[in-house]
């Protein structure tokens, strides 16, 4: 080997080593890796470093939806790595969400030299701007050489203030390498400052727009009867509980919101039930709001949904990062500000609420007790899809995480799940995807060290399938409950499910696989468990380690169910509140 080719590796080597170095410094705790030939010097260089917690995963999907839950447990990016060619097209699910859900990542992607692009080299594709807008930033610093060395320290520390700046989300470095790939780091070049600064402060406006904002805030909900709309998004929900105290009014609260949990001293403000309550049309009419601030990201209800684009209301978006949510086209004042910072300093600028505001909030708390009752009567009998996601939400322990696949868990566990008691809930909402749930639950297992609970479809737990692999090696403490009715549960509250012909429905829709989860999961070294009552459902979530816990269930019974349940609650608000309820 001509002494060139080993000069460029130890070249490789050493710019590898410096990324990783600088990346370190400021404050990177984790690597996810799947595995490959290209990327050996950037994998080798992650390698030699203790610092650092270093995950394999055998396919590209699984690590990319991990290094997603690692980054969004913990506010810093993960380091993802690949090889070249398909591999990285694999990452492409993952990265959306991180774009859409704000997530830092720091995606690093093996590529071939120059002269072996467009030629017909093997397992080599277009990787330039390969995620498009879904980055934050974008670069291919080129085949590394020392002619540029005093530039390896910068680009990393740009990468990762982009990662977690004032939108935080995932950054794209493109990295080719040439053969030999093996080489020995040499001197790093030297770092220009003394320690890792954070670009990671929200945006926001400058103190004259925040305080003219603040200022019509405080004049539009002084003395107006409002609510509260809360999704994740918000560093302390015991803010946004002050200012609904102050204020005399409720707060929806989703059930990624944090205010499901059971803090000591929380004011009760919370309506969980929302989605049923606002299906009641009694209740609504009298309950119309003059003004709605909606903090953090919405929540999956439609009913609520339908409800805010449906209310003459002064509406209010407050969010973190810079990102326009109004689908509807109804939100009057878009502010870009932690929203706890927001609501302290909004209650500071408000006084007493006034004696109506107490009647207001009563009301809404009145129905959602008379809402919570007449669910957990609807509930009382055998295991179903609702009851599986509030006992769930009820058993997990402190500290714990909650990862919610989307589709029907998400609905389920926001519509049902009246207490998370200490639990971080977490739900790829970004996208609203249903793919790599168990390796995001992976993922924030990982970062946090904590046992975590997955609630999952069996669709989802099928398309996420290549994330067991390995799973029962991980010091982990992952327990993932599946309802498996066998198929698409949600589409059979769709329209297509009454309008089909029931063979074309199933064909298109209800998509029955046949697979016996049991056996997938044991076929990956790890415990399953049918559960078939609620004694054994407490017994087996309760049992610490990584396994499956399955609930059977049918979807047209899950239909009937939902359906009793939204009928429950129409009769616990048949009469107005404040007045004696049915008996």
């Amino acid at each position: 080997m001509s002494p060139t080719h080993t000069q460029q590796a130890d070249v490789a080597a050493t710019f590898c080593a410096t990324l990783v170095d600088e990346w370190i410094e400021h404050g990177v705790q984790h690597a996810v890796v799947a595995p490959g030939s290209r990327s050996t010097p950037l994998a080798l260089a992650l390698a030699a470093r203790p610092e650092l917690h270093l995950h394999l995963f055998h396919d590209e999907r699984s690590a990319s939806f991990a290094a997603l839950g690692i980054g969004v447990a913990t506010g810093l990016p993960a380091v993802l790595l690949c090889t070249s060619g398909t591999a990285a097209a694999h990452f492409h699910a993952a990265v959306v969400e991180a774009h859409q859900s704000s997530v830092p990542m720091l995606v690093c992607t093996a590529d071939r030299p120059p002269e072996l692009r467009d030629v017909g080299a093997p397992q080599t594709i277009d990787q330039t701007k390969l995620y498009g807008d879904a980055v934050r930033w974008f670069h291919d610093p080129g085949v590394a050489d020392t002619v540029a060395r005093h530039t390896w320290r910068s680009t990393a520390a740009h990468a990762f203030a982009t990662s977690v700046g004032t939108w935080p989300g995932p950054v794209h470095l493109n990295l080719p390498f040439r053969e030999p790939l093996v080489g020995v780091a040499g001197d790093l070049p030297e770092r220009r400052r003394a320690g890792a600064a954070s670009a990671g402060a929200s945006l926001a406006p400058s103190a004259e727009v925040l305080a003219e904002v603040l200022a019509e805030l405080a004049d539009r909900c002084r003395d107006a009867r409002g609510v509260i709309v809360l999704g994740r998004g918000c560093a302390s929900a015991q803010q946004v509980a002050g200012l609904a105290c102050t204020l005399g009014w409720p707060v929806l609260a989703d059930v990624r919101s944090g205010l499901r949990s059971a803090e000591p001293g929380r004011p009760p403000v919370a309506v969980a039930a929302f989605d049923d309550i606002l299906r009641s049309a009694p209740f609504t009419n009298a309950h119309a709001p003059e003004v709605v601030l909606r903090f953090g990201e919405a929540p999956a209800s439609k009913v609520l949904a339908q409800w805010l684009a449906s209310v003459d209301a002064f509406q209010v978006h407050v969010a973190g990062v810079p990102t326009w949510t109004d689908p509807d086209g109804v939100i009057d004042l878009h502010v870009t500000a932690e929203p706890a910072l927001l609501a302290a300093a909004l209650t500071d600028r408000l006084p007493a609420p006034p004696e109506r505001a107490g009647a207001w909030l009563s009301g809404w708390l009145e129905a959602e007790h008379r809402a919570q009752a007449a669910i957990e009567a609807a509930l009382a009998g055998d295991l179903s899809d609702p009851s599986v996601a509030r006992l769930l939400g009820r058993a997990l322990p402190n500290p714990s995480n909650w990862v919610i696949a989307s589709s029907m868990p998400i609905r389920d566990a926001e519509w049902y799940a009246d207490s998370v008691g200490a639990a971080r809930v977490f739900s790829n909402r970004g996208a609203n995807g249903i793919d790599g749930v168990i390796a995001t639950a992976t993922g924030v297992a990982l970062a946090t060290g904590s046992p975590t609970f997955v609630l999952i479809g069996d669709v989802a737990f099928v398309h996420d399938a290549s994330s067991l692999t390995a799973l029962a090696r991980r010091d982990i403490d992952l327990r993932i409950v599946c309802v498996d009715n066998d198929g698409g549960g949600i589409f059979n509250f769709l329209p297509q499910a009454t309008t089909l012909a029931p063979d074309r429905f199933e064909q298109l829709f209800g998509t029955p696989h046949g697979t016996d989860l049991g056996a997938l999961a044991a076929a990956h070294g790890l415990p399953a468990r049918l559960v078939t009552d609620r004694a054994a459902f407490a017994a087996a979530v309760a049992e610490p380690g990584t396994r499956v816990v399955l609930v059977r269930s049918d979807r047209a019974t899950n239909v009937v169910v939902h359906d009793a349940v939204h009928a429950a609650v129409g009769e616990a608000l048949s009469t107005p509140v404040g007045q004696a309820g049915p008996r």
